[in-house]
């Protein structure tokens, strides 16, 4: 019997970035995950600006240190859109950027060495204690409102006044003890394949998203990889799958066979293991992150982008905020449902506003002839790129997305 003020549930960044928020407080916790690092895990491998500013905030030194990292990490510079009009708009992350001088903005790592890059900090901090390959199956209130965890076969028991629960997508304390429900609408389904000899890579890095006009409202990457590798897949909504009839992986294999662009830069490239599916429970609708003794981060709490599926930062802004909330809890010694609301307030002040207007560029993919107009507009106007490119780091300027007049100017002038 283990017995403990914090459990965190699951060692990905948003755990990882938990735990170690914790210990730069002073504050012990002990970490479980069910597999043994490094592990994969299925994504798009991506990593934003918004990850590179919270590992800055676990240790300044920690971005400077992954960049060393050269066999597991490439830097990105911005994002290739491709409409379904077939116009390729540039969005650097960083205007004007120059690459042998400036920090870069994002990386693209796999997630079986980035994920491992933060446990083997987790590994250094002796205030965390780390339990892998320990598959947590029973959750049992205790009479104080604290948790008991069991393996399945009752052989390891944890007991917890605060559970962080940061497991992933999947997470079966989230389905059965929080109550929250997987919405086809609110439900992206993906699949990811390592490619390796893909041609005409960016050589800047930049990620290519692809609206294929008989594909919407899905889109079809390619992210570039060291070593030659890249991270191809596809994504679209569970209720267009469903009321379209898809099979993902049908779709995806026909692209790359029969789409002209991707058909020559395929040629060559061979499949590096299988092709494998994961959901994303996207952060387009308000949920409840918190209840007595608990507080839901990352995937876990369906805080991804409901544009991009990006859902690494988003984990690590919650994993943040449960610590400082946590860390609130132990000086108040108060674990109550009221209470842990500080939690949502706080990751919603930080996050709704984003996920709000990710939302609205969503909608937008059921309107492929204004993708392409402002597409094709902004190749040849050099002030409405730069707009556009702002508008990936300032939230103000991505409010102009959702007002009428942005696209009546872009239409008539």
């Amino acid at each position: 019997m283990y017995k403990t003020d914090i459990c965190i549930l699951g060692a990905g960044p948003g755990g990882a970035t938990t735990a170690l928020h914790l210990a730069q407080k002073g504050i012990s916790s002990v970490l479980i995950d069910k597999a043994s690092f490094p592990r994969d895990k299925v994504c798009g491998d991506a990593l934003s600006g918004k990850v590179v500013n919270e590992l800055r905030r676990i240790s300044p030194d920690l971005p400077g240190l992954f960049s060393q990292e050269q066999e597991v990490q490439v830097p990105s510079w911005g994002i290739h859109f491709i409409s379904p009009g077939g116009q390729k708009l540039s969005v650097p992350f960083k205007y004007n950027y120059k690459p042998e001088v400036d920090a870069p903005a994002g990386y693209i790592s796999k997630r079986i060495d980035f994920d491992n890059f933060l446990v083997e900090q987790v590994r250094q901090r002796s205030e965390i204690e780390l339990m892998e390959g320990l598959d947590i199956a029973k959750y049992e209130r205790q009479q104080d409102g604290s948790f008991l965890l069991s393996d399945k076969n009752g052989d390891v028991k944890i007991a917890a006044r605060l559970l962080i629960v940061a497991n992933g997508a999947q997470s079966g304390f989230t389905r059965h003890v929080a109550g929250l429900q997987q919405e086809p609408e609110h439900y992206c389904a993906g699949l990811r394949a390592y490619y390796k000899g893909v041609e005409d890579l960016d050589k800047d890095n930049f990620i290519e998203l692809h609206f294929f006009k008989d594909f919407l409202p899905g889109y079809f990457w390619v992210f570039p990889l060291p070593n030659g590798f890249a991270n191809v897949g596809v994504g679209m909504l569970s209720s267009a799958i469903s009321s379209k009839k898809i099979n993902l992986k049908k779709e995806m294999l026909r692209m790359i066979e029969t789409h002209p662009e991707l058909q020559k830069r395929f040629a060559h490239a061979e499949l590096v293991g299988d092709i494998k599916g994961y959901g994303l429970p996207l952060g387009s609708k308000k949920r409840s992150l918190s209840g007595d003794n608990y507080m839901l981060v990352g995937d876990a709490g369906a805080l991804i982008d409901p544009f991009t599926g990006e859902g690494i930062s988003n984990a690590m802004i919650s994993g943040r905020w449960a610590a400082d909330q946590a860390a609130m809890c132990l000086e108040h010694q108060d674990f109550s449902a009221s209470f842990l609301q500080q939690y949502d307030k706080a990751v919603y002040n930080r996050l709704w506003k984003e996920l709000k207007l990710s939302r609205q560029m969503q909608k937008l993919l059921n309107y492929p002839w204004l993708f392409n107009q402002v597409a094709n507009k902004a190749t040849k106007n050099k002030a409405l790129a730069e707009t556009i490119s702002c508008m990936f780091n300032d939230l103000d300027l991505r409010e102009r997305l959702k007002q009428p007049s942005f696209y009546f100017k872009l239409l008539f002038n």
